[in-house]
């Protein structure tokens, strides 16, 4: 009678590759590189017998005997030579994988993207990209307008940072103080005073912001809210147009203190005829940095700046 075991036998069932891990990929490499099964187990710390069965699932995995007898050991075949030295850089990778990032600045050539109105943009950036460069002489910046930043902003990947009055309200945001701003009245000292009240500041033109998309500068929310009624001669679609409708005019301008150091210099400043709460200025930032060495280094270095007085009027 023939022997039926053998026709009936069914194949392995074939292991999907994806099923392997780190530890399959090591058993591989501990046996070809040992050529026994009893030194690849007391290498690995294992039995014989897992040492054993995860060989089989290796072979349903990739087709191949992988080990032969050869004497009274085995060697493993060509293909498990081959499959061990993808196996080895494949291990690598995986080790570098649990090592905590890594960051030179002195070899980062990144492009930051960093998002910030004209205020924020000439008090802090000139002197943030200053100072990054000293360590990454290779780091570009992209600066962007940043108007007022939303939760979708800063879900770009490719944004790093905004620099803002206004952190978007999102679980996912993060954002910091970087200092507070006391709002002054600018006006040109060749052609005019400063006002000495509020009536003399109400009579007086004024020159203010209206964003394109029709927003007006929290200041002058605050103002009309408090009974002032200024006369608005000119509005600008940012502060960077301010000053050149305050200087040889008796107008005023009503905006945040640090704008004498760029946007308004050689104007002079007075204070506002009743108290008004500060500015805050902010650096924001989707929370999907907080981790990541190269960002916790732009975050230091922004409070350097900040915190080295640069901005100060």
């Amino acid at each position: 009678m023939p022997d039926m075991k053998k026709t009936d036998a069914k194949p392995a069932t074939r292991v999907d590759a994806l099923d392997l891990d780190g530890r399959a990929l090591q058993l591989l490499v501990a046996v070809v590189e040992e050529r026994s099964v009893t030194r690849a187990a007391e290498r690995l710390a294992l039995t014989q017998s897992a040492v054993s069965h995860g060989l089989e699932r290796l072979r349903a995995a990739t087709g191949d005997a992988l080990v032969v007898r050869a004497g009274r050991g085995i060697a493993p075949t060509a293909h498990a030579e081959r499959l061990a030295a993808q196996a080895r850089g494949l291990l690598a990778g995986l080790h570098a994988l649990a090592q905590p990032a890594r960051f030179e600045p002195a070899a980062c050539a990144e492009e930051l993207r960093i998002a910030a109105n004209p205020l924020q943009r000439d008090l802090l950036l000139p002197p943030l990209l200053q100072r990054l460069r000293t360590q990454a002489p290779l780091l570009t910046m992209r600066i962007v307008d940043s108007t007022v930043p939303t939760a979708e902003m800063l879900r770009n990947p490719a944004l790093h940072l905004v620099i803002s009055p206004r952190p978007p309200e999102a679980d996912d945001a993060r954002h910091e103080l970087l200092y507070d701003d006391r709002y002054t009245v600018f006006h040109d000292p060749a052609l005019r005073d400063a006002p000495t009240g509020r009536a003399e500041f109400e009579a007086a033109e004024h020159v203010t912001v209206l964003y394109e998309d029709g927003r007006r500068l929290e200041i002058d929310r605050f103002l009309a809210e408090r009974g002032l009624h200024r006369r608005i001669a000119v509005q600008v679609p940012d502060l960077s147009g301010v000053a050149p409708f305050i200087r040889g005019t008796g107008r005023l301008a009503t905006l945040p203190s640090r704008a004498a150091v760029h946007l308004l210099r050689g104007l002079a400043s007075s204070e506002v005829p009743l108290p008004c709460p500060p500015m805050p200025m902010h650096m924001v930032w989707h929370h999907r940095w907080d981790a990541d060495p190269l960002h916790a280094w732009l975050r230091d270095a922004v409070r350097a700046v900040a915190r080295d007085g640069v901005t100060r009027p």
